[in-house]
């Protein structure tokens, strides 16, 4: 095992020792190391100060470890150009024949330019954070908590990771530098709304939730790896030489993955929709398994966020009488178009989501419910409603069509991102993410959408109905 990783650091040796000749290179490190902590040192003071001066300490104690974290980020940002051109660039400039001819695997290759890559950045980070964290022990006295500064570390590094491994990907599949970092878009912008959100843990003093970020940074940049080194061609980077955006064969793919082999309607809905049920059963078991796991997840934070007993007392509610349901749009057939069009919107945001996160931001997002109902059901249950009650009366008349639906259209999205980490032999990044979208819209428009149509039905017409009956008889 150590003699086949013998080559993966003599490349990266290699890449190491070209980058630190490059002062176009060092010069952006060095300063981002001494120039940005810096900055954030004198930030820090003067609104930590501010802040004291009318008694909102709070918020001073929070603002440092924020800045403690965007210290670490910063340089990897920065310095993704650096990623971005390692294959592209080295294309560019016509050094990268003599590499790609060498008598090493793929992997091998690919892994020792994404440690050398990778190496730069997390050292400027790191080091930033310690110019950091002695400026501001020397300007305010303030230390971090260990467990804090260990999770910052493992932010930093997993944020690394994720950047610049999408990074090399994005280098390895376009023609030129320009192409590349018009790409990197994708890169930092959703990595921007993840810095949003562990912001908003941070100032909510909420650390321990900063193990999930951690845990979730580190699935995703595992599969981009995974991705890279499965769909790395030396042959390909070599002989393509121009990237175009041929819309036709784009759509003959996604029709011919759509269609199939079947000559009609009939035939698709017999044979080529069951196929592709058939290819699912394996991530529907996934998916049941996860929902069941988000169930229970409901069923914990009752004890993480308990309502008082007094609030729970259904027998108060039976002595309410409820009059006039006909006149409330909620309970009426007027709802049923914008139940459906709720739930196609939440789907089609969820496939989004999964694109640009090999499916966990969607599966997340289709998991929500299921903790939603736990939580509620659990709760219920503590003021007097027995729970088979509760999803007998409040989740299965309509339940019985979408949960069907959630589970079809969260496995679809679960392929594709399996799609994207582990690519059909000889297929492109491109057909993969064409063929995975043409397996979605089998599913959605062969069966998601008639179920949820039904359900949208019974949840407007049917489960009012039996709810309030329960509730007041």
């Amino acid at each position: 095992m150590f003699d086949r990783l013998r080559p993966v650091w003599i490349v990266a040796r290699r890449e190491l020792i070209d980058q630190l000749r490059d002062w176009r290179i060092l010069s952006p490190i060095i300063l981002l190391t001494v120039l940005f902590p810096a900055i954030m040192n004198f930030t820090a003071d003067r609104i930590v100060n501010f802040t004291i001066r009318y008694g909102a300490d709070i918020v001073g104690e929070r603002l440092i470890p924020f800045l403690l974290m965007m210290v670490g980020f910063f340089p990897v940002t920065i310095s993704l150009v650096i990623a971005l051109e390692s294959f592209a660039g080295e294309k560019e400039r016509g050094s990268i024949e003599p590499l790609l001819s060498s008598p090493l695997e793929d992997w091998q290759l690919y892994l020792g330019k994404l440690i050398a890559v990778m190496a730069p950045p997390l050292a400027a980070s790191y080091m930033g954070i310690v110019v950091y964290l002695v400026g501001v022990y020397r300007e305010l006295g303030w230390v971090a908590e260990p467990a804090l500064l260990l999770q910052v570390l493992a932010l930093t590094f997993m944020q690394g990771l994720v950047m610049i491994s999408g990074a090399v990907v994005i280098s390895t599949q376009t023609t030129s530098v320009r192409a590349a970092n018009l790409l990197a878009s994708f890169i930092i912008i959703p990595m921007a709304f993840v810095m949003q959100g562990e912001s908003i843990v941070m100032f909510w003093g909420q650390y321990y939730a900063l193990w999930w970020a951690v845990a979730g940074m580190g699935l995703i940049g595992a599969l981009l790896v995974r991705t890279g080194i499965g769909h790395f061609n030396r042959e390909e980077l070599l002989g393509r030489e121009l990237d175009v955006l041929n819309f036709g064969w784009m759509w003959r793919v996604f029709a011919k993955g759509f269609r199939g082999t079947s000559k009609n309607v009939a035939d698709w809905y017999l044979r080529e929709l069951p196929l592709t049920l058939r290819e699912m059963r394996l991530g529907l078991v996934f998916m049941m398994l996860m929902f069941i796991g988000a169930f229970w997840v409901g069923k914990l934070l009752t004890g993480m966020f308990p309502i008082p007993s007094e609030l729970l007392n259904l027998e108060s509610i039976n002595q309410v009488e409820v009059e006039g349901l006909d006149s409330i749009r909620l309970f009426s057939s007027a709802s049923i178009l914008p139940i459906f069009l709720q739930n196609l919107r939440v789907m089609v945001f969820a496939v989004i989501l999964g694109l640009f996160s090999y499916s966990v931001a969607g599966i997340l997002l289709m998991l929500l419910p299921f903790a939603i109902l736990g939580y509620f059901g659990f709760l219920l249950a503590q003021g007097g409603l027995p729970i088979w009650q509760f999803f007998a009366v409040f989740v299965l008349p309509h339940g019985i069509f979408e949960i069907p639906a959630i589970l079809l259209a969260g496995t679809a999205i679960l392929r594709m991102g399996a799609n994207l980490a582990a690519p059909a032999l000889g297929k492109s990044i491109t057909e993969g993410v064409l063929q995975s979208f043409a397996d979605w819209a089998k599913i959605m428009l062969g069966v998601v959408l008639p179920l949820l149509l039904a359900a949208a039905m019974m949840e407007a017409l049917v489960t009012p109905q039996i709810a309030i009956w329960l509730l007041t008889r």
